[in-house]
């Protein structure tokens, strides 16, 4: 541990509960001191703050007075997704490192403008997607690097929550109960960047790409359930069309329990079929379920505990910069772009009602 904290770390918009998460992170890093927090909403702020023991004076309802004062190295930024790259258009010229929570944007043009607006800056863009953190998904990702199933040929992918009004920053559960008429005047539920489809579909098509090194879809179809009353879907099943066949995206808000709390059924989390093996993968596992050639029975692996480096977007990130490594994998903007191209084509079918080519 150093003497000092070394990178100064500033959190933008407390909209989306993972702020509190994200600010909780740089507190327990080594090398990082939280030094300036941003919100239009003081109360909000003030409610999150107070949790986390942040202290009044770096707490700022002006960005540019935060960002004057914090002098930050690192923002995290829990906007609603459709405000993004106005964000990174905002940060870029600071040389920061950006990480955006998940997803990337509400289109995958706006992802090509982040890049563009970091471009001959020293400020870099990355995407907190927290499944990328999860253990199973981690060794899922180490084990078909190393062969184990072959060649991936599908990714069937299901996750979500009881919906984004039950639950707090830490994973604090809250009382579900909300009117069409409370939820419709949230931003989760705000057709610009808001519904299952935004909030889900983006790890399971940026994981499946990771998964797959980088191979896309030919065609996507996507449908969606919007209920009665509501401006935006709750449930969502996508179909990618590659050129060994077809995988499937589906998410959920209104799993009969949280996945941190009670994996539901149907689980949240990825099965991968390969040439030679499959792979069951939830979410908060401790194994692997396996099938291969030469051990057809199903039969579990066990997962590799979290490193201090691979626990989280913020120890990786740092720890590329360390070790002079290049990031790799979802956080990526090149990866979160590719994911987004699939969500793109998804949301453009459910729309026209007809499959829709990449």
């Amino acid at each position: 541990m150093s003497s000092s904290p070394r990178y100064r770390v500033a959190g933008v918009a407390f909209d989306h509960m993972h702020i509190g998460d994200q600010i909780k992170v740089a507190q327990d890093h080594p090398d990082c001191e939280v030094t300036g927090v941003f919100d239009t909403d003081k109360a909000r702020m003030d409610a999150v703050c107070d949790d986390l023991g942040v202290p009044a004076e770096l707490r700022h309802l002006d960005l540019d007075a935060m960002l004057a004062a914090a002098t930050p190295d690192i923002v995290f930024v829990c906007s609603p997704t459709d405000q993004h790259l106005d964000y990174v258009r905002r940060l870029a010229p600071l040389g920061v490192m950006i990480v955006l929570e998940k997803p990337l944007s509400t289109s995958y043009e706006d992802g090509l403008a982040m890049r563009e607006a970091i471009a001959g800056t020293r400020s870099e863009v990355y995407v907190n997607w927290p499944l990328e953190w999860y253990p199973a998904h981690r060794m899922t990702a180490k084990v078909i690097r190393e062969g184990l199933i072959g060649d991936v040929t599908e990714v069937h992918y299901y996750d979500g929550n009881r919906g984004p009004l039950g639950h707090a920053h830490g994973k604090k559960t809250l009382v579900l109960g909300a009117t069409p008429e409370e939820k419709n005047g949230n931003w989760w539920y705000d057709p610009a960047s808001g519904g299952a489809t935004y909030d889900y579909l983006g790890y399971g098509t940026t994981l499946g790409t990771w998964y797959r090194a980088g191979e896309m879809p030919t065609r996507v179809t996507g449908m969606s359930y919007v209920p009665e009353g509501l401006f935006v879907d709750e449930q969502s099943v996508t179909i990618a069309e590659f050129a060994g066949g077809l995988s499937t995206y589906r998410t959920r808000w209104g799993t009969f329990t949280d996945p941190w709390t009670t994996q539901p059924q149907p689980f949240c989390g990825f099965v991968v079929v390969g040439t030679a093996g499959t792979i069951v993968s939830r979410d908060f596992a401790t194994t692997l379920s396996v099938q291969t050639h030469d051990h057809p029975d199903v039969h579990e692996i066990p997962v590799d505990e979290a490193t201090p480096v691979t626990k989280n977007a913020l120890s990786y990130l740092l720890d590329c910069r360390a070790s002079g490594t290049t990031p790799d994998g979802p956080c990526t903007l090149e990866i979160a772009l590719a994911g987004q191209r699939i969500v793109d084509a998804a949301r453009a079918s459910m729309a026209a009602g007809k499959v829709v080519a990449l």
